[in-house]
C-alpha cells in the first residue's frame, strides 16, 4: 500500500489545502503505480505543534519560518 506522511506546522493549512495534498499525492502515485493504487494509497498530514521540529539541530518556530530571508 503506498503511503505519504507529510508532517506541516500546526494552524499552516486550511482545510482545503489538507485535501489537496490528500488528492494530489493519491494522483501521483496512481500516475507511478496506475490505477490499482488509488484505494489503497493512504496519505497522512499531520500537524505538529509550534516549537516540535527543527532543522540542522535547531528548534523552529512557525515565527521563524514565516521570516523573509532579508529579515
Amino acid at each position: 500500500m503506498p503511503f505519504a506522511n507529510f508532517k506541516v506546522p500546526a494552524g499552516t493549512l486550511d482545510e482545503k489545502q489538507k485535501e489537496e495534498i490528500v488528492t494530489r499525492t493519491t494522483e501521483l502515485y496512481v500516475e507511478i503505480y496506475g490505477e490499482r493504487a488509488r484505494a489503497n494509497t493512504m496519505v497522512l498530514v499531520e500537524e505538529v505543534t509550534d516549537g516540535g521540529w527543527g532543522i540542522g539541530g535547531n528548534v523552529l518556530s512557525l515565527a521563524m519560518l514565516q521570516q523573509s530571508p532579508e529579515d
